[in-house]
């Protein structure tokens, strides 16, 4: 067998955050020596540090971790960062004893088929994850030499988005072991100025408090955080790290007008947000869940979360709830102006709402619609004001119209454009892809409620963020003939507290001024001006060189354009969906993103073989959220293969079990009638069963005495778990307790929950891991649909096999 390490690191897409990462470095072991608790079985970490460069609003991030084994024998090492979900790696290397390993950018199928090919070879895939809400966790690990030093170098960029006034960078430290040389820097660089900045951390003690340095002054701003090797224990004499927690950076920058525009070498960003405007009222339609599957804790958070807002609702909006299940109801016919005596009626409303029956989506949605409609139509509302529909549901639509793309087409054309709708994804059994889709068509955006005990406050944090509407229709005009390549420039509605960015470039490149037109709609008044800048204002404003990196607005605009070619790629079909796809994956090569459409490769040469890591990112909708007690988010995967002990079956010959002291493997075939149930494996020791049920060609070959036979369907077993997985080449299911969910093969999920992890490979294979027992791969054999003689069926590799008992028999066994 071949000595190979194959890492896949699958990254999953940009949501609505803040910027945020985590350093989780080298697994938690709980052996530690008597060497000042600096070296964890045989591994030290000697340098942790975060160097983070800002520059109008766009951040650099260098993570840098050098590790020397101070054992006798050869030690795994892991790289643990977690990202923020906005970000896009843009670099990672690898430096072994002096010589450095750095990745390259490949479209996504390519690196793929390296992991895949692994796989057929039947070579090993341990599995390694983490993701918070706003994080991705992206993992590495090596082999490394005794006395051999290894340095690990992750870039990343990404542009901070303001929210509630300030920009934050959310930094989730937890190195799990002392570091000697550890430290955070961050330098702000901001044209306009930066008018204040903060910088705190959960696990700051008094002592830590003076460690935190953090100064700013005209433009520049600066962080600097580096604790002693003493400051970082839990006490005296300990030997753990009190570095466990977050550390959030915030700031904001001065407003003397809503515009700040700026051009450097043929590229442009307009960055908008006016202030001191009066606040528009709001028309809001609350469009609620209250199906049998909301009954308990999630309706229970629900309903604490509107009695909250209700409390923050102005006297002069105007709202209503409508409420779905197998019928529709709402509180009044009509919106309601938010009178202290209707808020107090509504209170009283909220109180006594409860969960029954089945999930007329569409049926709600529809009846929100009618309301704002009637609202407007009859002059109820003020014709200055902002209308917006929130809708909750945590699970899919089963009764009514229940065809999710029925649904989008006709929420689509009862909107019209008119109103901006949010929806609000409960737990883990909604189809947020269909919700996403239906948001961003209508405007709007999804968003991910998760089912903690904080549920109550995300749903009130999103509702404080739309809940002060400044500005409607907003629109940036730039010359026609001089811009091209321009992002998103048309806004329904602007926020208090948020910033509209715009960017492009000049067709001709030497072009170094711009005029734009600015337009919307406020609370009293029409708002109408032109803005101009020219490129020597922007130059005259960046004169310290040393905080600015590269070609910054050049990147920022491709960052931007990616993110949006992403998003409007969510929504389209056919050619467009090509075009965009086309157009996002050539940005992502030229300018070294990994984003969902490409990854990246590194490769580190070996005596045999070589050593490779990939690094994907999926998209939010590819989350795979789960229903029952299962929990999973979006999340960076590593595969890590090696040579070991396996066991498959797939094709022809059917069976091989490898003997790896003679390096050698033994391969039979069990000719048995489609229909034949086997027994593949039996361990009464870790609970795991795995048993196949035979199919054959669709038709018999009358000249063959043996008849082709496959397996058509695997049953995959966990007692101890009370989980069971049922596999066909059509659908997957697995069954944990009395809780049962369903896929197809078109769809890309990942579940986890304790002892159990499972990964569907859309199209192509799904993995399986239970308790301390083995893993399985199970690989998806598709032929030609109209195929006169074969028939789609299904491979199986046992992985980890050496994690079964020896009381374990069976065909495989």
């Amino acid at each position: 067998m071949e000595n190979n390490l194959l890492l896949c690191i699958l990254v999953l897409i940009p949501a609505f955050a803040s910027s945020d990462f985590l350093l989780a470095h080298v697994r938690h072991i709980k052996k530690r020596n008597a060497d000042n608790g600096l070296v964890v079985d045989g591994m030290e970490i000697y340098s942790m540090k975060i160097d983070s460069k800002i520059t109008s609003r766009f951040a650099h991030n260098v993570i840098t971790s050098q590790a020397v084994n101070r054992g006798n024998v050869s030690k795994e090492v892991f790289f643990d960062v977690e990202l923020p979900k906005t970000a896009f790696i843009t670099n990672f290397s690898m430096t072994i004893d002096g010589v450095t390993y750095p990745g390259t950018i490949k479209e996504k199928e390519a690196a793929k088929k390296q992991y895949e090919k692994a796989v057929s070879r039947g070579q090993t895939a341990g599995l390694v994850k983490a993701s918070g809400r706003k994080t991705e966790k992206f993992t590495v690990s090596v082999n490394i030499k005794a006395a051999s030093k290894v340095t690990f170098e992750l870039t990343y960029e990404e542009l901070l988005k303001r929210k509630f006034g300030k920009y934050e960078m959310f930094i989730k430290v937890k190195p799990k072991q002392l570091v000697k040389d550890f430290e955070i820097e961050v330098d702000i660089f901001e044209p306009q100025g930066i008018t204040e900045l903060e910088a705190e951390g959960t696990f700051i003690t008094n002592e830590l408090q003076n460690t935190i340095k953090k100064t700013f002054s005209g433009k520049k701003g600066h962080v600097f955080f580096k604790p002693t090797l003493d400051q970082q224990r839990t006490c005296a004499t300990c030997s753990q790290s009190i570095l466990d927690g977050d550390f959030t950076v915030r700031y904001d920058v001065k407003r003397t007008t809503p515009d700040n525009l700026q051009i450097v070498n043929g590229y442009f960003v307009h960055f908008f947000a006016p202030t001191n405007l009066p606040k528009l009222s709001k028309n809001i339609i609350f469009v609620l869940d209250t199906s049998g599957s909301m009954h308990g804790r999630e309706m229970e958070q629900t309903k604490e979360a509107l009695l909250k807002i209700l409390d923050d609702i102005k006297e002069d909006d105007f709202f209503n709830f409508v409420l779905f299940d197998s019928e529709i109801s709402t509180w009044k016919e009509t919106l309601i102006k938010a009178t202290p005596e209707n808020l107090d009626e509504a209170r009283k409303f909220v109180r006594q709402i409860s969960a029954d029956s089945l999930t007329n989506l569409h049926g709600g949605l529809m009846r929100g619609i009618d309301i704002l409609n009637a609202a407007h139509e009859e002059n109820l509302v003020p014709k200055r004001s902002a209308s917006i529909i929130i809708m909750l549901t945590d699970g899919k639509p089963n009764v009514g119209i229940s065809n999710t793309q029925e649904i989008e087409k006709a929420v689509k054309k009862a909107i019209d454009g008119r109103y901006t709708l949010y929806n609000l994804g409960f737990g883990s059994g909604v189809d947020y892809g269909f919700l996403e889709r239906m948001a961003l068509e209508n405007k709007g955006l999804a968003r991910r409620i998760y089912p903690d005990s904080d549920a109550a406050l995300q749903l009130q944090g999103f509702y404080d963020e739309v809940s002060n509407p400044m500005l409607i229709d907003v629109e940036l005009n730039y010359p026609e003939n001089e811009i091209s390549d321009l992002t998103t420039n048309s806004f329904k509605h602007f926020y208090d507290g948020s910033e509209i960015v715009v960017a492009g470039r000049f067709v001709d490149s030497n072009q170094n001024h711009l005029s734009v037109d600015v337009k919307g709609e406020g609370a009293n008044d029409a708002l109408s001006y032109t803005v101009q800048q020219g490129a020597e204002q922007t130059a005259q404003a960046f004169q310290e060189q040393q905080y600015i990196f590269g070609e910054y607005i050049e990147r920022l605009w491709a960052y931007l354009t990616i993110e949006q070619l992403l998003e409007k790629r969510i929504t389209a079909t056919g050619e467009e969906k090509e075009n965009l796809t086309a157009q996002a994956l050539a940005l992502s090569l030229l300018y070294k993103f990994v984003t969902p459409l490409t990854s990246m490769v590194v490769t580190k040469p070996e005596e045999n073989d070589n050593e490779e890591g990939i690094a994907d990112k999926p998209t939010e909708a590819e989350a795979g959220m789960f229903t029952g007690p299962l929990v999973a988010s979006p999340l960076y995967h590593t595969y890590v293969s090696r040579p070991t002990w396996y066991t498959s079956v797939d094709g022809d010959p059917h069976f091989i079990i490898s003997v790896p002291q003679k390096k050698d493997a033994i391969c039979f075939n069990i000719n048995e009638n489609p229909g034949m149930i086997l027994n593949l494996i039996n361990d009464p020791v870790t609970g795991i069963t795995v048993n196949g049920e035979l199919i054959g060609d669709k038709r018999a070959n009358s000249d063959a005495k043996i008849q082709n036979s496959y397996f058509g369907k695997l049953g995959i077993a966990n007692k101890h778990l009370d989980v069971k997985l049922t596999v066909t080449p059509a659908t997957i299911t697995i069954q944990n307790g009395d809780e049962k969910t369903s896929f197809t093969w078109l769809d890309s999920v990942t579940l986890q929950q304790a002892g159990l992890t499972l990964i569907i490979n859309r199209k192509k294979n799904l993995m399986l891991s239970m308790g301390s027992g083995a893993s399985f791969v199970v690989v998806l054999h598709q032929v030609w649909k109209k195929h006169p003689l074969h028939q789609d069926f299904l491979g199986l590799y046992t992985l980890k096999s050496d994690k079964l008992s020896e009381q374990t028999h069976g065909l495989l066994g």
